[in-house]
């Protein structure tokens, strides 16, 4: 297994490295081959009527008249080592990981992404919790009673969730629970956990639900799915003719059997959500990650966007190595390959 993990966490970091080109080549190289220059690609992160001391200090930061290798080696070196910046009177030094400073509020990019966090974790991982448990065990309760008025009324609420967007159940919701019946705060009404813990709650109870009926929509579907293949295996037979109860079948041998499909679609789902749930941040305008890439997309914030889209990126890779080594967990065949 130490080998195993050994292997794994190898495979992250190639993977980090191959995202690290892919984002520079997006955000500098593709723009090159299509034949915008250095000042061309400077005014173009500045935004509207770009002054050319504006361009100027723009090229220098980021290194736009340097060779493209050259650039690469600066945007790697800084995430690893950090970076020195030479504002013309003194040398700002920017500590590593470091993603530059931001064009808009002229402050570094990692503190404020630090800042962020909390609150996209929160929504992940409170909504994470709701359709895990929710969305399983409607899956299983369908799967076991296939044809029922419960299976037919689950499958009709789950086709509904995945089919209605996040920000038309989010305005719905608001309009609803916040205005209408004032029983939730409105958006915008984020209360940090060690200012308030039940302030907190109630603040991301709407966004937690919001998030979770889609997934837990998404979920419900795929459990469904996969304990009735599961249900008709040679195995679970077995196990019943052995006079195991039935709990015990379909908690420990099927529901186990099923797994593995649920904690790869939740891997890669919780990892995304933790670099912003962008639909959800916005709707309910929650100070996250999802709501900060969107703002530096729209204001031409270069730096905040790598710095976002190279953060989503290790929670992946992070989602993905916890997954692999769920699998060891979850099927004893991963455990003997490995």
């Amino acid at each position: 297994m130490i080998t195993y993990i050994f292997r794994r966490l190898l495979a992250g970091a190639v993977l980090l490295l191959v995202v690290s080109m892919v984002v520079f080549a997006i955000f500098f190289l593709l723009p090159r081959v299509a034949g915008v220059d250095a000042d061309g690609l400077a005014a173009r992160y500045i935004g509207k009527s770009p002054s050319p001391e504006a361009i100027a200090a723009v090229k220098e930061r980021l290194n736009l008249d340097e060779p493209i290798t050259v650039q690469y080696y600066e945007f790697v070196s800084g995430l690893v080592m950090g970076q020195d910046y030479d504002s013309g009177t003194d040398v700002i030094r920017c500590d590593a990981p470091c993603f530059g400073y931001s064009f808009k509020t002229n402050t570094e990019v990692w503190p404020q992404l630090l800042e962020r966090l909390p609150v996209t974790a929160s929504l992940a991982i409170g909504a994470a919790v709701i359709w895990l448990v929710v969305g399983v065990s409607i899956g299983v309760l369908s799967a076991l009673r296939r044809g029922s008025v419960l299976d037919r009324a689950a499958m009709i609420t789950a086709l509904a969730g995945v089919s209605l967007p996040i920000f038309f159940t989010g305005l719905v919701s608001l309009a609803l629970f916040s205005y209408y019946l004032p029983i939730f705060p409105p958006g915008g009404s984020y209360t940090p956990f060690t200012e308030n813990p039940l302030a907190w709650a109630h603040s991301l109870v709407l966004p937690w639900v919001t998030l979770a009926f889609l997934y837990a929509a998404m979920y419900a579907r795929l459990t469904r799915a996969g304990m009735l293949d599961t249900m008709g295996e040679d195995f679970i037979r077995t196990a019943r003719a052995k006079g195991l109860p039935e709990r015990t079948v379909v908690a420990k041998h099927g529901l186990r059997a099923a797994l593995t499909p649920i904690i790869t679609i939740f891997g890669l789902d919780f990892g995304l959500m933790l670099g912003g749930a962008v639909l959800t941040e916005s709707t309910f305008s929650l100070p996250g990650l999802g709501k900060f890439a969107v703002d530096a997309i729209r204001g031409n914030d270069l730096p905040v966007v790598l710095g976002v889209t190279m953060f989503t990126a290790l929670f992946v890779v992070i989602a993905n190595l916890v997954v692999d080594l769920l699998y060891a967990w979850a099927d004893p065949r991963v455990r003997v390959g490995a």
